[in-house]
């Protein structure tokens, strides 16, 4: 069965954080937005660039980069908010652009290196090799701390 598995095809929204690329499974992305300046929220970690109305929902926004511990983004209308489900709330990933749809089955998902430290591991699940490109898989659950959620 294991076998069979690995002949299945997944696939993931690719984008770009800085010259870095990354990806999220597909069925986690509810919808890509253009970049909307977000209300600021008190004492709200860096990351998290404040929220926005999306239809009446409040939508929390997380500045993927500076999650990542990269430079904060400097937003402009060239940016994209990829708005992700992570259990039962909405969230909304700023990212530099959107690139494509890749369908990779899971035996192409490699594990991170043993040389990678745990905070990049609390963050990237694992990395495709895509031709000459590595593209990592983001760990969506790790995105938002519990605190923050049930604040937002």
């Amino acid at each position: 069965m294991s076998n069979a598995s690995a002949t299945v095809a997944n696939e993931f929204i690719a984008f770009r954080v800085g010259t870095q690329e990354f990806c999220v499974d597909i069925m986690s992305v509810r919808e890509i937005r253009g970049w909307t300046p977000a209300t600021a929220l008190p004492h709200a970690p860096p990351y998290l660039r404040g929220v926005i109305n999306l239809r009446g929902s409040v939508l929390p926004i997380v500045d993927l980069a500076q999650r990542l511990s990269f430079p904060r983004t400097g937003a402009t209308q060239r940016h994209v908010i990829i708005v992700v489900q992570v259990e039962n709330q909405l969230i909304g990933l700023l990212v530099d652009a959107v690139s494509e749809i890749l369908s990779q089955t899971t035996d192409a998902i490699k594990p991170m290196p043993e040389v990678a430290t745990d905070s990049v591991k609390s963050f990237v699940r694992g990395m495709l090799a895509i031709d000459d490109r590595m593209i990592g898989l983001i760990r969506l659950d790790a995105i938002m701390p519990p605190n923050i959620e049930t604040a937002a």
